[in-house]
């Protein structure tokens, strides 16, 4: 599954074109890797996402087309969330 698609129904993002956008901008990787939007996904890969000054590092735990709320939450397993503090320069 692309990886835009897989956030999108994880409900990670609300959109796909956030992932996309995301990808081209190089704050997505797939185990370590920079990610294109079209980037292949499977179970058990490590998806980093950094939004700013916060990033999230997920495993994919299942893969689906569509999914319910409740569904979405178990497609990933948080591993690493990290939000750095802002420094405004003097």
């Amino acid at each position: 599954m692309r990886i835009d698609k897989y956030l999108k129904v994880a409900r990670i993002l609300k959109r796909r074109e956030v992932g996309k956008q995301l990808a081209l901008n190089e704050r997505l990787f797939i185990n370590g890797r920079a990610a294109k939007p079209s980037s292949e996904v499977k179970i058990g890969d490590e998806i980093r996402i950094v939004f700013g000054t916060r990033q999230i590092l997920i495993r994919v735990a299942d893969l689906r087309d569509s999914a319910s709320k409740e569904q979405a939450f178990s497609m990933y397993e948080i591993l690493e969330e990290i939000k750095e503090e802002y420094k405004a320069e003097d």
